[in-house]
This record gives structure tokens, sequence and C-alpha cells, in this order.
């Protein structure tokens, strides 16, 4: 398997996660944070998506999955392409209120689909182009896609955690 492949996989293993994390819970549930100021799985489920999506359509020149559909309603959010959880104080924490665990699911399952799409036209090569050059060392592409998947891997563990502590 080539770096690609490798990183592929990785990303393709996020939803699942996320899944055992997500499935069953009531919105309710979904919105219930663990302990005082703690991020609720609602949160880490979307942020998951939107850190992966807006990135990545940055790094393609494609539309966000999140302003291409009802995502943002979907989430009760406004269609804000800067809005993908980075910065967000706790009252920004408390309003991603999803309709669904399965809302959270068929977004990242979409924007999942995306990225998979963009990594089918890669070479081992295209992971060397530098992607940020205000970092020192300069960000390529491998290593902007090794800090998604880190992110997606991080946030999908406090999301079970979460579920824990929720005794769901």
């Amino acid at each position: 398997m080539d770096a690609v492949g490798v990183l592929t996989e990785a990303l393709s293993r996020i939803p699942d996660g996320l899944r055992r994390a997500v499935e069953g819970l009531s919105p309710a549930q979904l919105v219930a944070a663990p302990t005082e100021g703690a991020n609720p799985i609602s949160w880490l489920a979307w942020h998951i998506g939107r850190g992966q999506d807006a990135q990545v359509a940055a790094l393609t020149g494609a539309e966000q999955v999140y302003l291409a559909g009802d995502w943002a309603a979907r989430f009760g959010r406004a269609p804000d392409p800067d809005d993908t959880g980075y910065g967000h104080g706790p009252d920004d924490v408390r309003s991603v209120r999803p309709e669904s665990a399965e809302a959270l699911l068929e977004y990242l399952d979409a924007v999942v689909e995306a990225t998979r799409a963009h990594l089918a036209t890669l070479t081992e090569a295209d992971l060397d182009r530098v992607v940020d050059a205000s970092f020192d060392p300069p960000v390529s592409l491998g290593v902007r896609l090794v800090s998604i998947v880190d992110d997606g891997v991080q946030h999908v563990g406090q999301a079970g955690y979460a579920r824990g502590q929720l005794g769901a």
C-alpha cells in the first residue's frame, strides 16, 4: 500500500468510530455535555466533519459539502463556510444542535466520500506539495492530510468517552 492508500484507509475509519459513538443517541443525549464545560458529542461529531470538509475543499478548490445542501440547517446553523468549530466558545459549542445522530453520520459520510474522491486523484509525489508556506517548516499536502486524520481520530475518541460518561 502506498502513502495515499494509507491516508485513504485512515480517513475512511473515522466514520465507523463516530458511528459507534453516536448510534442510538437521542438529540438530547447528543447535546448533553458529559461534564461542565466539556464539549458535547454533537459538537465533537459536527466539528470532525466541518474541519475535514473545509480543509479538503480549500486544498481542492471545490465547494464545501456543508454548503452544497441543507447540512447547516440540519445542525441548527447558518451555512457559513468559516463556521468549523475552530475558535468556538461555550455558547457556540452549545448552539450546534443536530436533528439526529443520523444527520451527523450522513454529513461525515458525504465529507469522507468527497475526500476519497480527491485522494483518488493523487500520487505520492503530490503529497510533497507545499500547501501552507506560513509555517516553519512549510506544510505539505501529506502533512495537512495527516493533521486532518489526527484531528478526526482525537475527536472520535472524545465522543466515545463522552458517550460512556453519559452512561449510554
